[in-house]
């Protein structure tokens, strides 16, 4: 895969929609977002770049940057239409195969043997 120069503050953030007393809402699956989306999305709508002058930016091609584009902005509008988390990360997190356990589920399966 071609390296991309994403602008972005290595971590995860978390973006939730709020309840009329000011709660996050926390309990939706969350929407994932990755580091190339935001950076695309970024780059377009907060700095106002065309999609040739992001993709140079980015140092990928014009399509990669049209699909990162469209993908950022589903995700948004699923977040602001289904009030759903929003969350920024590198990579999301892998989905559990059903028989695979938890720390979690490991450490209840010991209580029960006490």
């Amino acid at each position: 895969m071609k390296p991309r120069f994403v602008r972005v503050i290595p971590g995860t953030m978390r973006f939730a929609p709020v309840d009329p007393s000011g709660f996050p809402l926390l309990e939706t699956d969350p929407i994932y977002m990755s580091y190339d989306e935001y950076e695309a999305f970024r780059l377009i709508y907060h700095e106002g770049l065309n999609q040739e002058k992001a993709a140079d930016r980015m140092g990928v091609s014009r399509g990669t940057v049209w699909r990162c584009l469209e993908s950022a902005r589903s995700k948004v509008a699923s977040m602001l239409v289904e009030r759903r988390l929003l969350v920024l990360t590198p990579s999301p997190p892998r989905p559990r195969r059903s028989d695979e356990k938890t720390p979690c589920d490991k450490n209840e399966a010991e209580d029960r043997v006490r």
